[in-house]
């Protein structure tokens, strides 16, 4: 066994046994030599097996219930009032419409469903109507996990939205705290940092992403990974830029597929008990090494994103039979067990 190879078992092993990952050694994941990706993907997989179901992935869908006209600049998305894209713009989508996105990610076979809004953060009116839409969803007994994503909430809300039967929030911190000011003016990563503590403080699950090929440094990728264990998020999506003409970010680097491998791996190392889901620009980014991506995370966004198209369902299910995976199908209840 050489000395890449010693390594990596070593990071594994450290892992398993749930012991911290320095930022020294997270570098040095993103670093390996390209001909050691198989190994590091296995024992990636490993890692997940031991923390997480074997063979299983989760779909999740999403439904753009309110969708541009944003406030704020973050130059990698479409919905910004400051950018000239070609999306749709309306306001927060009925309830009625809400319940539909349900049904429809019921059908995609998706296990958790979750209410998106564009802007800094829902008002309270536009709380209770998601409240509103859930309950509908709620009478209809869809066997399906409803989350939000609504931006800055506060702890009154919250717990509106936990009273209605949320049981997970989104908000996505993107990069690392030296990173986000390259991408974002209009609010600061300190108060999404909070945000999050206010999500776990109330008793919901948390799910905290990032989108890499923005320009950002090893660094900062290793960065973001570190807070993410520090917070003890319960799931981290992972994006992969899509870059969208008349945002800042339509020139943007991006990631190759080998450089997705070794980001997605380090992320297993560093968070083995957080739930990785592959969302945003996994098709552009990891082409042809789907595969490899899937054996080291939990779940994969299907039936497309907030302005984009996504993968065909079929091939979804395809990539689930070839690699002889089975959909993860459990449903949280109010008193927080799994049926």
């Amino acid at each position: 066994m050489d000395r890449v190879e010693s390594f990596l078992f070593e990071v594994s092993e450290k892992a398993i046994a749930y012991e911290p990952i320095d930022k020294e050694t997270a570098l040095k994941l993103l670093q390996i030599p390209d001909q050691y990706i198989a190994l590091m993907v296995y024992l990636a997989q490993k890692v997940k097996n031991h923390f997480h179901p074997p063979d299983k992935v989760e779909f999740c869908s999403i439904i753009n219930a309110k969708s541009g006209a944003c406030s704020e600049d973050c130059k990698f998305c479409a919905q910004s009032k400051f950018y000239k894209t070609p999306i749709n713009i309306y306001n927060l989508v009925p309830k009625e419409e809400i319940l539909e996105g349900a049904y429809r990610g019921v059908e995609f076979g998706a296990n958790r469903y979750c209410v998106v809004l564009s802007g800094r953060s829902a008002t309270k009116e536009e709380v209770e109507k998601i409240c509103e839409g859930i309950e509908e969803i709620n009478k209809e007994e869809l066997p399906i996990n409803v989350c939000v994503s609504a931006g800055t909430l506060d702890e009154e809300s919250l717990k509106k939205l936990k009273s209605a039967g949320v049981r997970r929030v989104n908000h996505n911190l993107e990069a690392s705290e030296n990173f986000f000011p390259k991408i974002v003016s209009t609010h600061t990563w300190r108060e999404r940092y909070e945000t999050i503590k206010r999500i776990k403080s109330v008793g919901l699950s948390t799910c905290c992403g990032g989108i890499f090929g923005m320009g950002e440094s090893d660094e900062d990728r290793v960065d973001l990974a570190l807070t993410y264990r520090e917070l003890e998020v319960d799931s981290i999506p992972l994006n992969f830029l899509m870059p969208i003409e008349g945002t800042p970010m339509e020139t943007a680097p991006g990631v190759s597929p080998l450089e997705a491998l070794k980001i997605i791996a380090m992320f297993r190392f560093t968070n083995p008990k957080a739930e990785l889901r592959l969302c945003g620009g996994r098709e552009q980014n990891l082409r042809d090494f789907h595969g490899m991506a899937v054996l080291m995370t939990n779940a994969m966004m299907v039936g497309g994103y907030l302005t984009r198209a996504g993968r065909d369902i079929k091939k979804d299910y395809q990539l689930l039979k070839d690699l002889r995976y089975e959909r993860l199908l459990q449903i949280e209840v109010p008193n927080g067990n799994i049926s």
